[in-house]
This record gives C-alpha cells, sequence and structure tokens, in this order.
C-alpha cells in the first residue's frame, strides 16, 4: 500500500483483545511494507558498519605501502558509501510509508466505528478520550509500527558485526560480542517505571483535552452564566498537572538515555585498552585495532534503535489499548424481532418466492409467524420488507430499505405512514433517548426505568396506508385510552380524557382479556398488542413496515430511518458542502432551505464572508459557532430535509428559534414531507398545531393519542407540558371553572 492509494479499500477486521495485539495486527497487515523497510535497512545498516572495516584496511595499506590494498580499500568504501545513502534513503521513505498507512488503517478503523455507533460513541467513551485516540494516539501507533522494521534491521546488523568481529579478531571480538547484549539490555529494568510514568502523564493528558473540548463547545453558556474564570482555572490546574507528570516522565527517559551513552563510552574505553595491550604484543596490528574501535563507535547507532522501539512501544501500547478500546464496541444486539433473519433472507412462510401474500401482515415485537388477515389489502410498504435475497444477505448486500408504519413496542408509539406524527414528552431525557430508539438505537436507548410493558395498541403495517382512519390510528392508545378519529367502536373515553384510575384499569383488564383477538371492525385497542403478557424488553427493536431495524445493515437502517437530535452538528466548511449530504435528489437545496427558513441565515452567511458572493460558497466556521443556536439548528433541519429519507425523526428542531420563524417553519416542514412519515419530539404548540397526530409519551409509554386542541383541552398531563401549566394553576383553573359554572346555573334559576 502506497499512500497515493489511500484510503484503504477495507481497512480490515482488527484483534482489539488488548492493546499489543492490535500493535501486533497492525503490522501484520503491512508485512510487504515492513519486509520493505527490513530490506533497506539492512543495506543502510550494513553500509554504515562496513566503514569501519574499509578505515582499517586503509590504515593498514599506509603502514604496509601497499597500493594495491589502497584501492581495494577505496573502492569498498566508494560502495559502503553508495550503499549507505541508497539504504538510508529508502529506509526513510518506506518507513514514513509505514507511518502513515498504519495511522490511517487506525483513522479509517475508527471514523467506521463512529458512524456504527452514531451518538452511541460519545455516551460510551468521553469525548477527550475519543479526540486523544483519534489524533495523538493514532501518530504514537504509526510510530511503532514504522520502527519495528528498523528495530529489526538494526538487530540483525548488530548479531551479523558482532559474528564479523569474532571471527575478523576473536580476542577483541569476543569482548565486543559479551558487551553489546548488556548495552542493549542493560535499560530494560527502567523500562516498567518509565511506562508507567507515560501511562500517568496521557492519562492526564486525556483529561485535560476532555475537559478542553468540553469546555469550548460550552463557551457560549460559560460566557452567558459568567463561568469562564472557573473552567479556566480547572484547565489550568489540569494543565500543570500534565506538565508535572511530562517532567517526571522526561526525567526516567533522560535515564535510560544517559545510561545508554554511558554504556558504550565504558565499552569503548574497554576495547580501546585491551587493543592497545594486544598491539604492543603484537597479536593484532594497528589496521584490525582501529577496525574493531571503529566497529564499536558505529554500532552505537544502530543500538539508539533498541531506546526508540522501547520508547515507542512504551507510548504507543496504552494508546492501542486505548484504541482497542473504542474499536470494540458494538452496537447491542435487540432481544426481540424474532423473525429478523427470516425477514432479511425474503423466507415468508407459505411463499416459495419470498413475496409476502395478500392479505398477510405482519405481527410486531417478536411474533413467531404471519398472521393472515382477511379484512385487509395488500400492504405495499410490508411487501418493501423483503429487503434482500439469502444470497445478498450472505454477501452483504444490496439491500432494499423497508418502508411502512414506524412501530415502538417498548412505548407502543406508532407512526403511521406517510403522517405528521408529533410526540410530547414530559422528560427531554427520555425524549432524546426514545428518538435514538426510532433511528434503529435500542441497546443504546432503552427505556427508563420503571417503564414496564407498554400498554399498547395498533399493530404496525395494517389497514390501507391511504385510509383516512386506520385500525393502528383508530386504537393507538397505551395506558390511556384514545378515541379513534374515525369514531370506531371500541375505543374507551376521550384521547386520554378523563377516564379515572378505575376505569382505566378496567380498559387494561380488557386489553388482556382480548389479547391474540383480530376481528374484522373491532378497535385494535382492545387487540394483542406486540409482547403481551410477556413484555417488551428495553431492548426490543424498532419496526419499519414490520422489520426490525437492529436487523438491517447500519447504512440500509439509517437510509430508512434519519434522526436529527437536539444539538446537531455542522461541519465547518462552505454552505455547499455541508448540504452535500446523501440524499434521494426528491428534495432540493432550495427547497429545503426555503423550508427550513434560512432567507437570513444565507444572508448572513454572505455579509460574513469577504470572497463568496453565492450564500452556497459561503464558509462555516467549526461547529457552526459564528451562528446564533436558531440560525445552526435551520441548517440543519435543512441538510436533515434534503437527505429526504423514508422517516425523518427530528428532536425538537425549532428549540432555539422565535415563534414567528417557529411557525413559519411548521408550515414548510408540513408542506415539504407530505406524503413522509415524519416524527417530531416537540412541546412547542406552533409546531404541534401543524401535526396530524400528536401523541402523549408519559413514563415510558403511550398515555394519550389526539389532535393538539383535543388534547389541550381533554389532557392535563399534556396541558401541563405544552403550557407549563403548573399544579397550582391547574387547581385555581379548576375552581374558577366551577365558580364561572355555578354562577351561570344560578342566574338560570333566577330567571326561571
Amino acid at each position: 500500500m502506497q499512500i497515493k492509494d489511500l484510503p484503504y479499500p477495507d481497512p480490515g477486521v482488527p484483534d482489539t483483545r488488548s492493546g499489543p495485539r492490535f500493535l501486533w495486527w497492525l503490522a501484520r497487515n503491512q508485512l510487504g511494507g515492513q519486509l520493505k523497510a527490513l530490506a533497506w535497512g539492512l543495506l543502510h545498516f550494513a553500509s554504515v558498519s562496513a566503514l569501519p572495516f574499509c578505515v582499517g584496511v586503509a590504515v593498514q595499506a599506509v603502514i604496509d605501502r601497499s597500493g594495491r590494498h589502497l584501492a581495494l580499500a577505496g573502492l569498498l568504501l566508494l560502495l559502503a558509501c553508495v550503499g549507505n545513502a541508497l539504504g538510508d534513503t529508502f529506509l526513510h521513505r518506506t518507513a514514513v510509508t509505514n507511518w502513515i498507512t498504519a495511522a490511517a488503517r487506525v483513522q479509517q478503523l475508527l471514523a467506521r466505528k463512529a458512524a456504527h455507533l452514531g451518538s452511541a460513541l460519545t455516551r460510551r467513551v468521553a469525548a477527550g478520550e475519543v479526540v486523544a485516540v483519534s489524533t495523538a494516539d493514532v501518530e504514537k501507533i504509526g510510530w511503532f509500527v514504522e520502527s519495528v522494521s528498523r528495530f529489526g534491521a538494526a538487530a540483525v546488523t548488530v548479531v551479523l558485526v558482532c559474528g564479523a568481529l569474532v571471527i575478523y579478531q576473536p580476542a577483541l571480538g569476543v569482548v565486543v560480542a559479551v558487551g553489546l547484549p548488556v548495552l542493549a539490555l542493560a535499560v530494560l529494568p527502567l523500562l516498567p517505571h518509565a511506562t508507567r510514568r507515560a501511562d500517568v502523564q496521557r492519562a492526564k493528558a486525556g483529561r485535560a483535552t476532555e475537559l478542553a473540548s468540553d469546555t469550548v463547545a460550552g463557551l457560549r453558556v460559560l460566557r452567558g452564566i459568567g463561568g469562564e474564570e472557573l473552567f479556566l482555572d480547572r484547565y489550568r490546574r489540569a494543565s500543570q498537572e500534565v506538565r508535572h507528570a511530562a517532567v517526571r516522565s522526561a526525567r526516567m527517559w533522560a535515564l535510560i538515555a544517559a545510561i545508554q551513552a554511558l554504556l558504550p563510552g565504558l565499552l569503548l574505553i574497554s576495547v580501546v585498552w585491551y587493543g592497545v595491550q594486544l598491539a604492543r604484543q603484537g597479536r593484532i596490528t594497528v589496521g584490525e585495532l582501529v577496525t574493531v574501535y571503529s566497529s564499536v563507535m558505529v554500532l552505537t547507532y544502530p543500538l539508539r534503535q533498541f531506546e526508540e522501539i522501547a520508547m515507542a512501544y512504551s507510548f504507543s501500547r496504552p494508546s492501542a489499548q486505548r484504541a482497542a478500546r473504542v474499536l470494540s464496541l458494538e452496537r447491542p444486539a435487540n432481544g426481540g424481532g424474532s423473525r429478523a433473519t427470516d425477514l432479511l433472507s425474503g423466507d415468508f412462510s407459505g411463499d416459495a418466492s419470498g413475496v409476502r401474500p395478500e392479505g398477510v401482515r405482519q405481527v410486531p415485537s417478536g411474533a413467531a409467524a404471519l398472521v393472515p388477515s382477511p379484512d385487509t389489502a395488500p400492504v405495499s410498504s410490508l411487501e418493501a420488507a423483503r429487503v434482500a435475497s439469502p444470497a445478498a444477505v450472505a454477501s452483504g448486500g444490496p439491500y432494499r430499505v423497508p418502508s411502512g408504519d414506524l412501530y415502538d413496542p417498548v412505548t407502543g408509539l406508532l407512526a403511521p405512514e406517510g403522517r405528521f406524527t408529533a410526540v410530547v414528552c414530559g422528560d427531554p431525557d427520555a425524549a432524546g433517548r426514545l428518538a435514538e430508539r426510532l433511528g434503529g438505537h435500542a441497546g443504546d436507548a432503552a427505556a427508563p426505568e420503571g417503564a414496564g410493558v407498554p400498554r399498547g395498541t395498533g399493530v404496525p403495517g395494517e389497514g390501507s396506508p391511504g385510509a383516512e382512519a386506520s385500525g393502528a390510528e383508530a386504537g393507538e392508545v397505551a395506558g390511556e385510552p384514545g378515541t379513534s378519529e374515525a369514531g370506531k367502536s371500541g375505543a374507551v373515553g376521550a384521547a386520554g380524557g378523563e377516564a379515572s384510575e378505575a376505569a382505566r384499569a378496567e380498559v387494561l383488564a380488557s386489553r388482556k382479556g382480548a389479547a391474540g383477538e383480530n376481528e374484522a371492525g373491532e378497535s385494535e385497542a382492545a387487540g394483542a398488542r406486540p409482547g403481551s403478557g410477556g413484555g417488551a424488553a428495553a431492548g426490543t427493536s424498532v419496526l419499519l413496515g414490520g422489520v426490525p431495524l437492529d436487523a438491517l445493515p447500519i447504512d440500509s437502517a439509517r437510509a430508512a430511518v434519519l434522526v436529527q437530535d437536539k444539538d446537531p452538528v455542522l461541519l465547518s466548511g462552505t454552505l455547499r458542502e455541508l448540504l452535500d449530504v446523501p440524499a434521494s435528489g426528491a428534495v432540493s437545496p432550495a427547497e429545503a432551505l426555503a423550508a427550513a427558513q434560512c432567507a437570513d441565515v444565507l444572508a448572513a452567511l454572505v455579509e460574513g464572508s469577504l470572497d463568496a458572493a453565492d450564500p452556497m460558497d459561503a464558509r462555516i466556521t467549526e461547529r457552526g459557532r459564528s451562528l446564533s443556536g436558531g440560525q445552526r439548528q435551520r441548517l440543519a433541519l435543512a441538510r436533515s430535509l434534503i437527505t429526504d429519507p423514508e422517516v425523518l425523526v427530528l428532536d425538537e428542531p425549532t428549540s432555539a428559534v422565535d415563534s414567528h420563524t417557529e411557525a413559519r417553519i411548521a408550515v414548510g416542514l408540513r408542506g415539504l414531507r407530505e406524503g413522509r412519515t415524519t416524527v417530531v419530539f416537540t412541546s412547542s404548540p406552533l409546531l404541534l398545531d401543524h401535526a396530524e397526530r400528536v401523541v402523549l409519551v408519559h413514563e415510558g409509554e403511550v398515555a394519550a393519542l389526539g389532535t393538539h386542541r383535543t388534547l389541550v383541552h381533554d389532557e392535563p398531563r399534556y396541558r401541563a407540558v405544552v403550557t407549563r401549566e403548573t399544579d397550582d394553576e391547574a387547581a385555581l383553573s379548576g375552581v374558577a371553572d366551577e365558580t364561572t359554572l355555578r354562577g351561570v346555573l344560578e342566574e338560570i334559576e333566577e330567571t326561571a
């Protein structure tokens, strides 16, 4: 692999069992580059080590007054210099290539893992650690990978030179052969101490990086509350801790470097002293003494590779451990969707062709069979659930993107296909978790503790998608019964209305008694709820057209359902680059920007740009920091609208927008998403009033269903969330209504 060929078509599957195993996996996957570097390293170090022999031959030739030997020494010296130049040049090239390609492989693996995990990554691993792994740690890992080949070449060269010296001059060669291993191994006892100190330094540096990233991300908030000095002091203390740890680590490495400078000097003195004695006795010539002396001096160069490999390993091992920990994270598998494999393979019971028969619907949440429904027309969305053939599954694709009703078995939330559904949740964190669940992240966004078996309702996908009042819509109520918009019989009370606890218990009892029944024309409120009896586990996957999202490949799941969270990230670059996202092509950037009411944002971008007359060419700073919160939200909304996904889930998309702009966004959003499934988590009356269906989620389950105006009038819990009405205000409002009613009655009696 050359640098020009990057990125890798497939970076491979890493061994993440430990840091050393990960490093070994990287080295094995770059075997070709390692062998090239080893070959050039051997040429380089062998040429350097041959110089003392050439010098010794030349000195002896001068003493012997031999012109032929002197010419031979000159020729050998020329060859050694040429070999040194070639070896050094290409060793550097191959070493740098190994470094960069190893770092690029790790970065590709990290990017793939980040795309796979999505927002779950920063919940499992601190943001500062992710930054450290993808920057400094990647560099250290690449350093170790490229130094392995140079260390191998140096080690082979040292062994060869020691053997040659023993053969060339046994008396001095034995001294050198015994002394060099001592030099190489003398620092080993100090390496664990140096490694521990380096680990402490990196841990403190990671915490400081995390603190810095959190501070920068929340700088606007800090300025608003006057907290800059507090966080500055915290970072200053963290920075000083990093400095002290770095000094302690540097002291140990300085000691190691001093030892590796001292011991070769002692060996050199010993060789010279012993060689002089042998030369006086006539046992060796002056040329041989010069050769051995020069060899010892030159060998200190390859010996430095021993120190470097020790440093590289001590610094890269914890970095590799952190990278392996991030890369070992997996997307949790859901516990439900037992038919996932059959659905993916197209194995629909009763039809060898794999096509769902007419009048057959999918019972969600782990139902083990397809139940015939004679009153139901063929459902095109469930036909699209035949996402792949068995061969496609085995080969990893291609997959069809499923379509249909979006259903969450845990909460009982149903978003009918092609409808604009708004979800109101009193707990913003619970709303965020539910939004992520709808995107297929069941294990990462589990239902809140205490949210038991969802009291739910209709079977997603049943009924004609175009029907004005499908069975699912008519009966989707959890916890509190809801009245069908079409007036179907069997619904109990108003949408969350004023049913008492006794009435609620009665409704639940009737549901349990009717579990499994699905008579034509009956309300789905009394129908069998998925998972009834055993309950839906918090890890059960959300279903799209009856297909568990967690059973789909990650790219297919995200092509089907796009989730925009509360704090979307705007990457730096031009607006054109920001909006250049995978999309269906049905929505143009102009349409998306208009629906998101971005006219003033475009004007601000042009005004703030020095060389861009076209707003699409205006640059956006990192995370859009030059824009206000509302402007960032609207650009993020426009980006989401351009993708035109099958299902779009928006979590508080207008929380930072003024009311006038929000009203226009509500109109534009509904118009642009007409006929597409849209789910908006919000408590804004302006958005709720434009929604076709409004669902109240209370304590982890659907509690009421209806329109905004109906729920405001009939459902106190909904009213408390949307209007911010307190319990005292509600009580006073009730008393006032009762007093007014009593006065009206008294006036009627007096008149009579």
